[in-house]
């Protein structure tokens, strides 16, 4: 028998998540039965998806997430004893699996894959930038936005995980970009590091002001990442015929969706400004991974795109590392090793 551990969800989120809304739960495992491995886990992300469906769900629940393990042992010929895998078993050191056929329509899904071919890169990025958040900046921004060499750029979350590929990728296709983020260390680092255009600290800046500056003949394509009065403002700016994809909105994941504050009405300028406005969910792309995934690793290696993460060690602090991405503490992508 395996002795493991995982986090429970077990109260209902009532703004910012607490500890004691998570209990860690030690349990045995089973022998396993035909077609399922144990995985150890090495690497588990953290990611603001997981604040977003928590409404969604019935308590208690396991905390979900992806996560990089090692199959421990196998009654799958398919993944033999040491094979990396990624799965989506959340926080848990020990895990038991099998091979499930995802369904593109659903929300979250139950999958495990082997790892990527990493080309020697480190592990972790395979639930980072050559995992969900790789695929979701990749797909989401080149197939909505559908960028041209030249066009104007907005992102928002521009230092996280999926903002900052987005930023990466724009400059790749021969765009202008500008990002968004909460510190003046996060602004540096998109200009400095990253080679956006323009980085625009959006606590102290005036967004309106800054913005018209920044991008005099308007924004062509917005990736936006956090919703609220930022989108709007950014809407507001976007030349005739713009493509905006809805990644996420985690200004609001926190907030009592009951009580939201009424926003400006959108209506008249994609209307008269015919925008593009279109929400995306990475699941429904999953059968095409592979194909982004083998892109941001080339990309990598030839040095046009530079992945950056924000490492928390140590299962007992899941939770921190969480509640700090929530924050905005990380630049790049948040990840817990295990």
């Amino acid at each position: 028998m395996v002795k493991a551990r995982k986090y429970v969800v077990v109260k209902r989120f009532d703004g910012v998540p607490k500890r004691s809304d998570f209990e860690i739960v030690e349990y045995e495992l089973p022998p396993l039965k035909d077609g399922e491995i144990l995985i150890k886990a090495e690497w588990i992300s953290v990611d603001p998806y997981l604040r977003a469906f928590h409404s969604t769900l019935k308590l208690p629940y396991d905390q979900f997430s992806f996560q990089v393990g090692v199959v421990q042992e196998s009654r799958d010929p398919k993944y033999p004893v040491g094979t990396k895998v990624v799965s989506h078993k959340g926080w848990c050191d020990y895990t038991i699996d099998k091979d499930n056929e995802i369904i593109p329509s659903k929300t979250i899904p139950d999958t495990v894959y082997k790892i990527p071919d990493l080309k020697g890169l480190s592990e972790s990025l395979a639930v980072g930038c050559v995992g969900m958040p790789g695929v979701s900046a990749y797909f989401g921004f080149l197939e909505i936005c559908k960028p041209k060499p030249g066009e104007t750029v907005v992102v928002t979350g521009a230092a996280g995980a999926v903002g900052s590929l987005v930023g990466q990728i724009a400059k790749i296709k021969g765009c202008k970009v500008i990002g968004f983020a909460g510190s003046d260390e996060k602004v540096n680092w998109l200009e400095k590091e990253l080679g956006f255009d323009k980085a625009i600290n959006y606590k102290t800046a005036n967004i309106e002001n800054a913005l018209k500056a920044a991008a005099p003949n308007g924004v062509d394509c917005y990736f936006d990442n956090v919703g609220g009065e930022i989108s709007t403002i950014i809407m507001n700016q976007m030349n005739e015929l713009g493509r905006v994809t809805i990644c996420g909105c985690i200004s609001v994941y926190n907030e009592d969706l009951n009580k939201l504050p009424k926003g400006e009405m959108l209506q008249p300028m994609i209307l008269f400004k015919e925008l593009k406005i279109e929400g995306f969910i990475i699941w429904r792309k999953f059968q095409r991974w592979n194909e982004g995934f083998s892109q941001i690793v080339e990309w990598i290696k030839n040095g046009q795109l530079k992945p950056k993460e924000h490492v928390t060690e140590g299962f007992d602090k899941l939770y921190d590392a969480f509640i700090g991405m929530l924050n905005g503490q990380n630049m790049g992508k948040a990840v817990v090793k295990i």
